[in-house]
């Protein structure tokens, strides 16, 4: 028995990973970290389809943070260029399993080509039901929340919104994921244990789940794995387990 039959019904709604190790992975082998970003494409391939085959609803990954902004530009023009080339190929994938491509961060940020790969894509599977698969880029969950507050801020200001009536919901719906739900599983990969600005609002109660496995050689059983230790968790939200049950 393989651990895609271990799995129960208890499929996490939304899963987030922080994809990392594509550097580490590449200079292991000897290669240039571009080689290592390459075969990571691979990874999310498998990843996706993996996901969208066990039922996941969402599925959101970390694919380029505000901070990535300070790596060596001939770093950074590889990434965006293997963005856009990895939207033109994967969008046969998307459509064939039915998934819906979305993107959270600071588009304006990307560079127009990539920007406008991105949205062509998203247009283009608008309309898919069977899962929503996020991208991260150009995100960083402080520089969403002053985005947010800003926002939330000048409504007060111009007497849109009273501060009484100030809630989650009403700081969910200026969030870049308001039309996703709190996030179920975080993964990393690599053996690193840190968040690393990634999803802080909506992480609150998600399962934390590490792996030593670097990105590029991430498989679809690894996910599985994944959420097969998320099943034999006890989800409590501040209650106890006699509440529970």
């Amino acid at each position: 028995m393989n651990n895609k039959e271990q799995l129960n019904s208890n499929i996490p709604e939304h899963v987030a990973i922080i994809m990392d190790g594509n550097g580490r992975w590449a200079k292991k082998k000897g290669f240039f970290r571009a080689v290592g970003h390459e075969n990571g494409t691979k990874a999310v391939r498998e990843v996706v389809e993996g996901a969208a085959e066990i039922g996941i609803k969402y599925l959101t990954l970390y694919a380029f943070s505000t901070e990535n902004w300070n790596r060596p530009k001939l770093e950074v023009e590889t990434l965006m260029k293997l963005l856009v080339s990895s939207l033109k190929k994967e969008i046969k994938t998307l459509q064939k399993n039915n998934i819906r491509l979305n993107a959270i961060g600071n588009l304006q940020a990307l560079p127009e080509k990539a920007r406008k790969e991105l949205l062509e894509v998203i247009e283009k599977t608008k309309d898919n039901k069977h899962m929503t698969l996020s991208l991260a880029l150009s995100y960083g969950s402080r520089e969403e929340l002053i985005k947010t507050i800003q926002e939330i801020s000048n409504k007060v200001k111009n007497n849109v919104l009273s501060p009484h009536l100030i809630n989650e919901a009403v700081i969910n719906e200026h969030l870049y994921t308001k039309t996703l739900p709190d996030v179920d599983l975080l993964i990393r990969t690599s053996g690193e244990q840190r968040i690393s600005n990634f999803l802080l609002w909506q992480i609150a109660y998600a399962e934390l789940y590490f792996t030593e496995i670097l990105w590029p050689d991430y498989k679809r059983t690894d996910l599985f794995e994944a959420i097969l230790n998320y099943q034999q968790r006890e989800r409590r939200f501040g209650k106890t387990s006699e509440q529970l049950s």
